[in-house]
């Protein structure tokens, strides 16, 4: 495995993260094999030189206007907020991005990186299967090969993400290996990437892996937080009092705070999966409750392991969260105490995603559902002129058949 020996630094401000090795603070990193380290070097280059190309910015926001349907707007849910009574609440509406979610902006940067190095076979790993949506979506869109890695377990429990997959040509591969759900399918990926990396590239899902993946997927998706923020100034003629966000790997959560991160007097929380309970493991996904340190498919960061060092288990009802890590960068906010995390339940979850869906006419990603029960919890806590903007990451389809197992 290769590891720059300076992985040690000097603390920087929070917004100027990650360092040259890719670290925030003692987090992140590059943890590959050596067959990786010249594709990730090739990788970080062409990145930084297409941040400094106004061609290349000019088609990805032109393509993120007309393709995927950007700007997205900040709806006031003023019937859940007059039921929860208490804080102003505000959705900002990914679901309504093409494909159902907001996986959409990663995998549109990333695959004109791809056509930049000359690589036209993509490949990428999918949990709840949005992500592998979105892949093959701009897959499609640039006439590239796609090849999608999902656990047999996520592909039963999202099975018409399956079929969308296929529909625009993508190569839907079930990993059948472990727990086999996503963690299994980002293995299977990696090694896919190790014996291909030549022709090959790899469009990860998530703000996690080798550097320069959380910096990268950050940067694709800050345009969340820069369109909430000034959105919310436009509505309330103020910053929000709280921002919420569920988190799995933590794509769509940092990508709604990091343009926030300087603002001291805005409160943002991030909400795992509780799955059955937080007191037994295997029976959820929450890091940040009973985790610790650890180095897991290319990045150290906070994850769920036994004293041995050996991967638990995880549990939830999303699959977008059911994963036994978190990004570096979350790991390192929470470190720092920039950034609250706690957890939802999979019954909490339910009844939100119940609620929003019967209050509001509108029906939330399971993963979403995750911050939702938090809000349901805090809003009525809070006063009627404080304001909580909270990022609907996804569209709820996917998961109608999972959740009326459950709710009918």
């Amino acid at each position: 495995m290769s590891e720059p020996a300076d992985a040690t630094q000097t603390p920087l401000t929070t917004t100027s993260l990650p360092d040259a090795t890719g670290h925030f603070g003692t987090f992140g990193g590059r943890f590959v094999p050596e067959t990786l380290v010249a594709a990730l070097d090739e990788l970080t280059a062409e990145y930084e030189k297409a941040q400094a190309d106004p061609t290349f910015h000019e088609e990805l926001d032109g393509l993120l206007a007309d393709f995927c349907g950007r700007e997205t707007p900040l709806y006031f849910a003023e019937q859940w907020t007059k039921k929860l009574g208490g804080a102003k609440i505000y959705l900002k509406r990914e679901d309504l991005l093409h494909t159902g979610a907001h996986k959409i902006n990663n995998a549109l940067g990333q695959i004109l990186l791809a056509k930049r190095l000359g690589k036209k076979r993509i490949i990428a790993e999918t949990g709840a299967g949005q992500h592998g949506v979105a892949t093959a979506s701009v897959a499609a869109r640039f006439g590239m090969e796609c090849i999608v890695y999902m656990g047999e377990v996520d592909m039963d429990r999202q099975h018409l993400n399956v079929v969308r997959m296929n529909l625009m040509g993508a190569e839907v591969c079930a990993v059948t290996a472990g727990q086999r759900t996503l963690k299994e399918a980002v293995n299977e990926a990696l090694r896919d990437w190790v014996t291909n990396v030549r022709t090959t590239h790899y469009i990860l899902g998530s703000a996690l892996g080798p550097h320069p993946y959380p910096m990268m997927v950050r940067d694709f998706h800050r345009v969340i937080g820069k369109e909430a923020r000034q959105q919310i100034q436009e509505i309330e003629g103020k910053l929000p009092d709280m921002l919420v966000a569920c988190v799995g790997g933590g794509s769509n959560a940092i990508g709604l705070f990091h343009p926030f991160l300087e603002d001291k007097d805005v409160k943002m929380v991030g909400v795992e999966a509780g799955g059955h309970g937080v007191e037994k493991e295997g029976d959820h996904a929450a890091r940040f409750q009973g985790g610790k340190l650890g180095v897991l498919q290319g990045t150290k960061t906070w994850l769920l392991a036994d004293d041995q060092g050996q991967i638990e288990l995880t549990h939830s009802v999303s699959a977008g969260l059911d994963y036994a890590a978190v990004g570096p960068e979350h790991a390192f906010l929470q470190d720092e105490g920039r950034v609250d995390y706690t957890f939802a339940t999979d019954d909490e979850t339910l009844d939100a995603f119940k609620e929003l869906s019967s209050v509001e006419g509108i029906i939330p990603a399971l993963e979403s559902s995750h911050a939702l029960a938090y809000v349901k919890k805090v809003a009525p806590t809070m006063s009627p002129d404080q304001v909580i903007v909270v990022n609907l990451s996804g569209r709820g389809d996917k998961d109608v058949e999972q959740a009326a197992k459950y709710l009918l």
